[in-house]
């Protein structure tokens, strides 16, 4: 019943398969699934390109400006019942524009989400821009300019899709642009992707690493982290159904706090991960025996 706060999550992400059918046949789409029981059958993955392949597909559900509207809108009532108070929003607008979708329609569908909850409910957001990695930089500068008519909308830009074998350092020219025009940044790197990736992540003026937890991997990565107290936002749901580690007993969270490092605990994408913000902290706690002083500084 705690106010939280949460930093990593992929809108897109918290479609559900209830709403996933209601949007394919308000659009006419057609998705090869029968059930929402074979929909949550299907999300049992290897490892990242795995879950990817899900869930580009599933978002080819998403086609008018009140699909993004209502795709958001049923991840705030999330918050409101998780006592979500403030939330940091990821969206992929390539793997919508790719498609023919507008980009100001996947924008404005999340932002008027967004502005009603706070009015409603008084949560507060932000919005974060994530190119696609496993894109070409030169697509990464078009989304950038498409951006550019909403950046009233826009707090910042990350990176994310396929981590291995496309680091942080491909995208060094999009990231110094974006910064130059006022964006935040951001960037997943230390997932799947080594912790050379974190350092690279760093150079480009990341403020923020998501994820984050293979820096215990290098001590010259660790110690920068915590003198400079890089927030990582970590997602352990999602690290133990992607494979990053094999169970969350396995998890190197409390590790990483005992460290000194600057740990937040997210659900990045629930719908496909078995649980939203509090199911993280609920199932942390008890698999990794955290003590209330742990959790103290964890929601701080």
């Amino acid at each position: 019943k705690l106010p939280k706060a949460e930093l990593h999550l992929h809108i897109e992400g918290t479609l559900e398969p209830e709403l996933m059918f209601e949007l394919a046949e308000r659009n006419g789409i057609e998705i090869p699934y029968k059930t929402v029981e074979e929909v949550r059958d299907a999300y049992e993955f290897d490892n990242l390109q795995s879950f990817l392949d899900i869930y580009y597909e599933g978002a080819k559900v998403l086609r008018t400006e009140q699909d993004f509207y209502d795709l958001t809108w049923a991840y705030l009532l999330k918050c409101k019942e998780q006592r979500i108070v403030h939330t940091e929003i990821f969206f992929d607008p390539q793997t919508h524009t790719q498609r023919g979708v507008d980009f100001g329609t996947v924008i404005n569908g999340i932002s008027n989400a967004l502005l009603d909850a706070e009015a409603e409910f008084g949560i507060t957001s932000l919005i974060f821009m994530c190119f696609l990695r496993h894109l070409t930089e030169d697509s990464a500068f078009e989304t950038l300019e498409m951006a550019m008519p909403y950046q009233d909308k826009i707090f910042g830009v990350g990176l994310d899709s396929s981590e291995v074998g496309n680091p942080p350092s491909r995208f060094e020219g999009v990231f110094k642009k974006a910064a130059e025009r006022g964006f935040e940044i951001v960037c997943h790197a230390g997932e799947e992707g080594p912790a050379e990736y974190i350092w690279q992540a760093l150079e480009l003026g990341a403020s923020r690493i998501d994820h984050g937890v293979r820096c215990l991997e290098e001590d010259y990565v660790v110690n920068e982290l915590v003198e400079r107290q890089i927030p990582l936002t970590v997602c352990p749901l999602s690290n133990v159904k992607l494979r990053v580690f094999d169970t969350l007993k396995d998890h190197n969270l409390k590790e990483m706090m005992d460290r000194g490092l600057f740990v937040t605990i997210n659900s990045d994408d629930p719908s496909y991960f078995g649980g939203y913000l509090n199911e993280n902290y609920e199932q942390c706690m008890k698999e990794l025996d955290l003590s209330e002083n742990d959790m103290v500084l964890l929601l701080n």
